[in-house]
């Protein structure tokens, strides 16, 4: 993460613990990047071992969120932190919670390429991966956007949700008439239907990040507040 926001201080030490908690926030989004790409990979081929390998991993991830949540409340009693570097460990804090629920949302979709039933649903299988490839590149430049705590980006970065909750719609309803076409269908499709929101759900969780990122730089909560709300009160 790059360190042009962020304030030197008199104590060595307290810049190292700083550095490395940044570090291990990075750590974690790669982690949580492979294992989307890993558990759509996995429900676009009905890769069984991999998706047992994505849901296998996800204590790395809940194991990551405990251990950065404990080092930032060390800090915290240890320092008594204000102003930026009070905002950067909430923002932390907060990114590492959206992350794991990322996480979680990998474990669904992959929970998903188990069900043998899928195997002769690969048409509806389509839709969700091209939204996938739409979460994971958001993510990924989310992602980017912390490491270098970029606020513009972010906020450009925050109107991909939207998009991605269209794609979910139309998504739905394909899925609902392929229902009404062929009720035998509905225990495989209603297994669609959980994977396609997990993927939403990563689209609300890099809005989260956003936010976050925002909220550190600018030193203003912009959580609950449109895009162009947003864009008149930072004047970006």
């Amino acid at each position: 993460m790059e360190n042009k926001s962020l304030n030197k201080h008199i104590s060595g030490q307290f810049n190292a613990e700083l550095e490395d908690i940044r570090n291990r926030v990075l750590a974690m989004g790669g982690l949580v990047e492979r294992q989307l790409e890993q558990a759509l990979d996995a429900l676009g081929s009905l890769d069984a071992d991999l998706a047992q390998k994505v849901i296998d991993g996800d204590h790395r991830v809940n194991g990551m969120e405990v251990s950065i949540d404990e080092e930032c409340t060390r800090i915290i009693a240890k320092r008594q932190p204000a102003a930026s570097d009070l905002r950067l460990i909430i923002t932390i804090t907060k990114t590492i919670t959206d992350l794991e629920r990322i996480g979680d949302a990998c474990v669904r979709i992959a929970k998903a390429a188990l069900d043998k039933r899928l195997n002769n649903q690969q048409p509806l299988l389509v839709s969700i991966e091209n939204m996938g490839r739409h979460a994971t590149r958001t993510l990924h430049a989310t992602l980017d956007a912390l490491a270098r705590m970029d606020a513009d980006n972010a906020l450009e970065l925050h109107k991909e949700d939207a998009k991605l909750d269209k794609e979910y719609e139309g998504i739905i309803r394909q899925l609902m008439t392929y229902m009404m076409e062929d009720p035998r269908s509905i225990p495989g499709v209603l297994d669609v239907l959980w994977a396609a929101r997990a993927v939403e759900r990563v689209g609300d969780r890099c809005k989260n990040i956003c936010e976050y990122i925002i909220y550190f730089v600018k030193g203003k909560d912009v959580r609950h507040t449109s895009y162009e709300e947003m864009e008149k009160d930072l004047n970006m």
